[in-house]
């Protein structure tokens, strides 16, 4: 019998619905942005929502250094663009494959806790009698 008590359902508040809340939360903040008169811009609506996955992937490779206001600023602007088509690639790839991967383990009952051994009873399996 698989438990899915405390452990179970801690690992997937942290694991699936705390990450997608946050995404989604994140997708619809920057969608008034992006629908403009002229119709929806999907590059921006792409930066904008792989932004905050990307740019620390960015920020590793360039390092504003003894550069002056603009320079620092050009650098800046360069890391949040690149960074924000990383991190697009990042939330398709990687966060929606991640979430759904986990949901089917949870429907499938991989890696979920069993329920503690009772003495004499090898296997954790609790009889239903």
């Amino acid at each position: 019998m698989i438990c899915m008590e405390v452990a179970g359902m801690k690992k997937a508040l942290f694991k699936i619905i705390i990450p997608l809340c946050v995404l989604v939360l994140w997708m619809i903040t920057c969608y008034p942005v992006c629908n403009k008169a002229d119709g929806f811009d999907y590059f921006l609506y792409w930066i904008l929502v792989g932004c905050p996955y990307g740019i620390r992937k960015m920020c590793l490779f360039l390092v504003p250094k003894n550069f002056g206001i603009a320079g620092s600023m050009g650098i800046l602007a360069l890391n949040c663009i690149v960074g924000g088509l990383i991190g697009g690639i990042i939330v398709v790839v990687v966060r929606i494959i991640v979430i759904f991967t986990e949901i089917i383990k949870v429907i499938a009952g991989h890696n979920v806790q069993r329920c503690k051994r009772k003495k004499g009873n090898k296997k954790g399996i609790v009889n239903q009698s």
